[in-house]
């Protein structure tokens, strides 16, 4: 990772949602709480997490101290990564899934799995984090391997077989396999702005694949009087769908999205790489991309995820069970729509 400013890295095809950061850039704005009486500019970091393309934006009065709070971002995506990353050889979640349990897990290993448990209860199963062996069949069927059947690979899935508390987390079924891959960018993403936060941080845009915005803009002119006001973003869930996108203002709140086909198992990239966990088949339903709005970005991740699994009236009703989220929905046959808790 660097403090550098360079080329922002190609986005990943999962999420495709914009910062229309060209109208904030370089922008001084009036700031509020420990900032009040400083004229704070905007300082920005771009660098990687899990694997990704990252960038923070924070309004700041010091240009060390955002240095500073930089280096401090660094480390934390980096002790996080040892706990979740599914490449790293000694992180905690390889060794859960190589051993098939885990002794004095950290508090944010065991923290997470509670929103998994939370999220596969709303959704009905649609969001479960045990679908690695089924990634792991796909993987290995559209490289050739016809080792693994289906049926072996659905056998070892089962979010109800994870056990899970302080002491120690274990699959209660013989060659499970968990991925955070639907939830641990959010996850980050949150901890990473609870961090800025407590170090006084009260605007920013916090990009680590999915996105929290905090604060926002004071003023803007080409505003109406009583609109809403906030960081300007673009939900684009589809990327080939230019037409399909939306422009909203968001203020305290972050975004997810998921896009059906933004990585396929097959070069002709029609099967999905998400897969719905009740069934085991990559996901081929009504809906073709979602953005999620939620008060967190690791329930805007794990919810933006099940909606591709769900159809609308059930993710509708997912909505219902987190309050203060909404989902922005582009369909197969190019409508759009919202749906609202």
């Amino acid at each position: 990772m660097t403090h550098a400013t360079i080329n922002q890295p190609p986005m990943n095809r999962r999420r495709f949602l914009r910062i229309c950061a060209a109208g904030v850039a370089g922008l001084a704005l009036p700031a509020s709480g420990a900032m009040a009486g400083a004229q704070a500019q905007l300082y920005r970091w771009r660098g990687i997490a899990l694997g990704a393309g990252a960038e923070i934006d924070i309004l700041h009065e010091s240009a060390s101290e955002a240095k500073r709070l930089f280096t401090k971002v660094e480390a934390e995506i980096r002790r996080l990564e040892a706990i979740f990353s599914l490449y790293q050889p000694d992180s905690e979640l390889v060794r859960l899934n190589a051993n098939g349990r885990l002794s004095a897990p950290s508090l944010e290993m065991v923290d997470l799995l509670g929103l998994c448990d939370r999220i596969h209860a709303a959704t009905e199963g649609a969001f479960d984090t045990t679908i690695q062996p089924l990634w792991a069949y796909y993987a290995r069927q559209a490289s050739g391997d016809t080792g693994e059947d289906l049926a072996t690979a659905r056998s070892r899935t089962g979010f109800r077989h994870v056990v899970y508390g302080p002491g120690e987390i274990r699959f209660a079924q013989k060659g499970m396999s968990m991925s955070f891959n639907g939830i641990a960018q959010g996850y980050i993403t949150d901890r990473v702005t609870a961090l800025l936060a407590a170090k006084g941080c009260t605007n920013m845009v916090v990009d680590l694949g999915e996105i929290v915005i905090r604060g926002g803009p004071d003023e803007d002119p080409a505003l109406d009087a009583g609109a809403h006001r906030g960081w300007p973003v673009t939900l684009q869930p589809v990327a080939e769908r230019a037409e399909t996108k939306t422009r909203i203002r968001l203020t305290n709140a972050a975004v997810a999205s998921s896009a059906r086909l933004g990585t396929t198992f097959d070069q002709a990239g029609r099967r999905s790489h998400i897969i719905d966990p009740r069934t085991g088949l990559p996901v081929a339903g009504a809906v073709d991309g979602a953005s999620v709005i939620a008060p967190a970005a690791a329930l805007a991740d794990g919810l933006s995820t099940a909606a591709l699994v769900l159809e609308e009236n059930r993710l509708g009703r997912a909505l219902t069970d987190c309050p203060a989220t909404s989902a922005f929905v582009v369909r197969r046959d190019g409508s759009t729509g919202w749906l609202r808790a």
